[in-house]
C-alpha cells in the first residue's frame, strides 16, 4: 500500500496511438514530506504521515511547529496518514513526488464532493416528480412518509437535507501518465471534488495492474514527417496549380490586348 496527496486541477482528454480517446483528470502532485513515521513498536501499527503546502509559523500552533521541526520542514497546512506495507522504505523528512506511482497502476482516489447546500428529494435522492397539470398540487414534494404507527419519522428516511461535502472514494482508476518534471498525474475517469481541492491517491484495495496505454504527445506530433509518396503527390499538385495559373495569366493578357482592336473596329463600322 502506498499513497500521495495532490490537488485536482480539472479534466481533459488524451489520445492513444490506436485511436482511442481517454477522458482523464489532471492531479497536481506537489512534493509530499513525510512528517511522521509510525511503527508497531511505538504506535502498534505501521503508517506514515504526509504533509503538503507550507504554512507560516506565525499562523501555526507551537505544537505543529515543533512537530514539523522534527522532520526538518515547515509547518504544513494539510496532513494525512496513510498505512503502508513496507515502513522501511520511508524516513522522517523524506520527500515524495509523482514517481511514487507509474503508468498502468490501478488506484483509489478519495476527495470531498462538491457542496450543493440544502436540496429536495428529487435532486438529492433522484425521486420522481408529480403530475404537472389537471389541478395537481403535488409536484416536487417528498410524498408519503410511510406507516403512521411509530408516530415518528423512521431513521434513514430519504428526505430533503444537506447535500454534498461528503468524503467519496472512486476505486480502480487507471493511471494514464506520470510526469515528475511537471508534477502531475493523469488518472482515467472523474475524481470527486471541485477544482484545486485536495485528493488522496492510494494503491487500489482490490489490487491489479494493466498494460500502460501508448499516449500521443505533442513531441510525437512534431517529430512526425510526411511520407515520401505523400510528399511526391503534394509536389505534383503544386506544379499543376502553377501551370494552370500561368495559362490563366496568358489568356487574360491576350484578351486584354485584343480588346482595344475590337473597339476600334466597332467605331469604324458605326462611322
Amino acid at each position: 500500500m502506498k499513497g500521495i496527496l495532490g490537488r485536482k486541477l480539472g479534466m481533459t482528454q488524451v489520445f492513444t496511438k490506436d485511436g482511442k480517446v481517454i477522458p482523464v483528470t489532471v492531479i497536481e502532485v506537489e512534493p509530499n514530506v513525510v512528517t511522521q513515521v509510525k511503527t508497531k513498536e511505538t504506535d502498534g501499527y505501521e503508517a506514515i504521515q504526509l504533509g503538503i503546502v507550507d504554512r507560516k509559523e506565525k499562523n501555526a500552533t507551537k505544537a505543529s511547529v515543533g512537530h514539523a521541526k522534527k522532520a526538518g520542514t515547515n509547518p504544513k497546512r494539510f496532513l494525512k496518514e496513510i498505512k503502508v506495507s513496507d515502513i522501511e522504505n520511508y524516513a522522517l523528512g523524506q520527500t515524495l513526488n509523482a514517481e511514487v506511482f507509474e503508468a498502468g497502476e490501478l488506484v483509489d482516489v478519495t476527495g470531498t464532493s462538491k457542496g450543493k447546500g440544502y436540496q429536495g428529494v428529487i435532486k438529492r435522492h433522484g425521486q420522481s416528480e408529480g403530475p404537472k397539470t389537471h389541478g395537481s398540487r403535488y409536484h416536487r414534494r417528498p410524498g408519503s412518509l410511510g406507516t403512521m404507527r411509530p408516530m415518528r419519522v423512521l431513521k434513514g428516511k430519504k428526505l430533503a437535507g444537506h447535500m454534498g461535502v461528503d468524503t467519496v472514494t472512486v476505486q480502480n482508476l487507471e493511471i494514464i501518465e506520470v510526469n515528475a518534471s511537471e508534477n502531475y498525474i493523469l488518472v482515467s475517469g472523474n475524481v470527486p471534488g471541485a477544482k484545486n481541492s485536495l485528493v488522496l491517491i492510494r494503491s487500489a484495495v482490490k489490487g491489479g495492474k494493466v498494460t500502460p496505454k501508448e499516449i500521443i504527445s505533442y513531441e510525437d506530433k512534431k517529430e512526425e514527417t510526411v511520407e515520401p509518396e505523400a510528399a511526391e503527390t503534394v509536389e505534383e499538385v503544386k506544379e499543376e496549380v502553377v501551370e494552370t495559373a500561368e495559362k490563366v495569366k496568358e489568356e487574360v493578357a491576350e484578351e486584354t490586348a485584343e480588346a482595344p482592336e475590337a473597339e476600334d473596329k466597332k467605331e469604324e463600322e458605326q462611322a
